[in-house]
């Protein structure tokens, strides 16, 4: 497998924020609460810093959208999409549920995926990475999604679903189709989007997210094989605020089922 300088770049980011992530974590570090009170760490801030400095040092023209210092060279054609710590809830509760997202866009089209979840599996981390048209990569293995094709025989994995929840029609018929399902669980975060990249979940839904959360884990899903939109359809962009991802034969019978 060859890479691009931009790939090359993202995953040098990414080791580089998640080295300085992994010496913080279940350390001693301030946290503060944002307007919507999620919380942001001082480590969250030095790891953005960090993977700004390695992009721009490489593609000094590139635009930057970072979680925690905003946008900037706002009229490239490139975009750099950056959340430094996806899952700081965890971080600073001290259990492994958070990773670094990377992403790319140009003209407006997500080209680049990186997703490192650095103290996942005791502590050993794991990166997934994809450049369209290049597969779904882990450990030098491409990944693919499962061939799963029944309702019947899929395991679906829930995020946040707390917009969802709040139109009763909506959460009625999802209600509806989990009796339906072989498995139903709430891995949320990173990880669910992995296990449905290499084969071993089928669904996602999440109806509260924001582009940062997900960017990079669209051009992995789809380049492993999976659909990727909003619940209702439509294509994901900087406004995306929910995510349908199913292996290719569940989209549309889940998408119908929930019709959000």
């Amino acid at each position: 497998m060859t890479t691009s300088p931009f790939l090359d770049a993202a995953l040098a980011a990414a080791d580089a924020a998640s080295d300085l992530i992994r010496r913080a974590y279940r350390g001693n570090f301030s946290v503060e609460y944002k307007a919507d009170a999620s919380p942001v760490t001082e480590v969250d801030v030095a790891a953005e810093k960090t993977i700004k400095g390695v992009l721009q040092s490489r593609f000094p023209d590139h635009g930057f959208f970072g979680e925690e210092t905003g946008r900037s060279n706002n009229d490239s054609d490139y975009l750099w999409l950056v959340d430094p710590i996806d899952g700081t809830k965890s971080f600073v509760r001290g259990y492994p549920m958070f990773s670094v997202q990377i992403a790319l866009m140009h003209k407006g089209e997500l080209i680049l995926g990186v997703s490192s979840a650095p103290c996942w599996n005791d502590g050993r981390g794991e990166t997934l990475h994809a450049e369209k048209g290049q597969g779904a990569w882990l450990d030098g293995q491409r990944l693919a999604v499962s061939s799963t094709s029944a309702i019947e025989k899929t395991t679906l994995s829930t995020g946040n679903l707390a917009s969802l929840a709040r139109q009763p029609e909506a959460w009625s018929r999802l209600g509806a189709l989990i009796p339906r399902l072989h498995r139903i669980r709430g891995y949320g975060d990173f990880l669910h989007y992995h296990l449905l990249a290499s084969g071993r979940i089928d669904a996602i839904v999440e109806s509260d997210v924001n582009i940062l959360d997900i960017a990079a884990l669209t051009v992995i899903l789809r380049e492993a094989g999976a659909m990727f939109t909003d619940l209702r359809g439509e294509p994901v962009g900087l406004a995306t605020t929910s995510v349908l991802a199913t292996v290719p034969a569940l989209y549309g019978p889940i998408k119908d089922a929930i019709s959000f």
